[in-house]
């Protein structure tokens, strides 16, 4: 996948951490496929934490609207997939049957987003499989999500030396909620995770485009994301 092409076949979503903005990233990616005419696909491997917040598969479909969404696994508690599951006594998804399911999907869509929960080795089972495991059995590139603030430079660092090390391919590093009024770490951390990254940023999205209404969110996610995800935005400026 070069930095001129829109992303095709399996492309998973992790990120530094929870709460960085890996579901309006995903929703993002997924309705600027969708406004291509693509046949797209998401995919939450497993949700947690189900309460009264949409789930993240919803949420997909009201920002994007895409409705080929697939949720694998649901636990109530807002634990690790692992931990949600071993707590509620329900038994862990089943990453081997996770893959079948994805490779199935890429076989009829242009694309299927893979959604991981919390970071990219955050464990899904008794066995420690995680989201990067699942990345490599279907030989999928991943897209980094990453906070604006202070500490995400060792997160994003970390995470993309994971990814190297079991040589899956970063898709980018995308800054997942920029602020309305950036501070000086979040200025000068632009600057930085491009230094981290080796290349300029993949997207950047500001803070509150989930609420936004779908023909907002298109407008915002065409501008916030950069060619490599199918976008037309310039991030790093």
């Amino acid at each position: 996948m070069t930095c001129q092409q829109a992303p095709r076949g399996i492309l998973v979503v992790t990120g530094t951490g929870t709460g960085v903005g890996k579901t309006v990233v995903t929703a993002a990616i997924a309705a600027l496929a969708r406004s291509r005419g693509e046949r797209v696909a998401v995919v939450k491997p497993a949700q947690t934490g189900v309460g009264p917040d949409v789930p993240d598969a919803e949420s997909i479909g009201r920002l994007s609207g895409v409705t080929d969404t697939h949720e694998l696994a649901r636990f109530p508690d807002p634990l690790s997939p692992e931990a949600a599951a071993r707590t509620a006594g329900l038994p862990p998804l089943d990453m081997h049957a996770a893959a079948e399911h994805i490779a199935r999907l890429a076989r009829s869509r242009n694309l299927v987003l893979v959604e991981g929960a919390g970071g990219l080795l955050v464990r899904y089972d008794g066995d420690g499989s995680t989201i990067a495991d699942l990345a490599s059995a279907l030989d999928a590139p991943a897209v980094v999500v990453a906070a604006a603030g202070l500490g995400t430079l060792n997160h994003t660092a970390l995470t993309l030396e994971a990814l190297a090390a079991r040589k899956i391919i970063s898709a980018g590093v995308v800054v997942g909620s920029w602020p309305s009024r950036p501070g000086l770490a979040e200025r000068a951390n632009l600057a930085d995770l491009e230094v981290i990254a080796g290349e300029p940023l993949a997207g950047l999205l500001p803070e509150g485009s989930g609420r936004l209404g779908r023909a907002e969110f298109l407008a915002v996610a065409r501008a916030g994301l950069g060619p490599r995800l199918g976008g037309r935005g310039e991030a790093g400026r």
